[in-house]
């Protein structure tokens, strides 16, 4: 997680205090989950995977994440495609973590935010004016089917359309109802907690757990493969159509000779 240069800062900082590995995203701005920010998480991951650590995974203050990098979104291409793949691939191992994954959610979580937090074996989340929210169908967007496989794992069957395919927010106050947390603590607290909830998971018996959890969501993960493989058809589809598109508005835009 060494970074030279304009990146000598990592976007990711891994603390290890005993059985307990605390990995906090801090990008200075909303935690976007981009590139760079994939490459910190993975590299932490494999840090604390090698260590045989229990994970709290956090952010910064006010945001556990505010979704994928728009800017790279936009650029659309080959980065887009990878960074989109990486998500849901993220998502995917935490689903699998050989270790109890706990997420102390600071604030907002939205979109890939979301995705990642309800991705946690166990999920904390502060109290406060937060939306963690599945945003895509609100900017026009289909949600992805990675997505639909998580939230329908995690979320209560009451909710799961309105969180979907209406894009309604939730706040901490309706999260442990709704499926979005499993525990609201006062922002001051989250820390502390996490961290009391992480060294009594260390308890339990490791192997155990991942037995279990394989067996639990041997399901989950098997439709997540299969939605991350039709993601990408729809999503390199999406881009070609992107390409046609602007060559044809260009085909169509007059020349100063004519």
């Amino acid at each position: 997680m060494e970074h030279t240069g304009t990146e000598s800062r990592p976007f990711v900082t891994y603390r290890r205090d005993g059985a307990v590995a605390t990995l906090t995203m801090d990008d200075g701005k909303r935690n976007a989950i981009s590139p760079r920010m994939l490459r910190d998480l993975n590299a932490a991951l494999d840090r604390a995977e090698a260590d045989g650590a229990i994970v709290i995974l956090t952010g910064r203050e006010g945001v556990l994440s505010a979704g994928f990098d728009l800017k790279t979104l936009r650029r659309g291409g080959a980065a887009a495609l990878g960074m989109v793949r990486g998500g849901f691939a993220l998502a995917q191992r935490l689903l699998a973590f050989p270790t109890p994954v706990v997420i102390a959610c600071n604030g907002h979580a939205i979109a890939m935010g979301a995705f990642i937090l309800l991705s946690g074996d166990l999920r904390i989340t502060a109290a406060g004016p937060f939306k963690l929210w599945a945003n895509e169908v609100a900017i026009g967007l289909t949600i992805p089917a990675a997505a639909l496989e998580i939230c329908r794992h995690r979320l209560s069957p009451a909710y799961l359309t309105r969180a979907t395919l209406l894009a309604e927010p939730s706040t901490p106050d309706d999260a442990v109802a709704r499926g979005f947390a499993d525990e609201v603590v006062a922002p001051e607290e989250l820390a502390e907690v996490a961290r009391q909830r992480a060294e009594a998971l260390a308890k339990l018996d490791l192997t155990a757990h991942r037995r279990s959890k394989m067996r639990a969501r041997r399901g989950l993960l098997r439709a997540l493969r299969a939605a991350r493989r039709r993601d990408t058809v729809s999503l390199v589809a999406m881009g070609v159509r992107q390409v046609l598109a602007a060559k044809r508005k260009r085909a169509a835009t007059p020349t100063v000779a004519d």
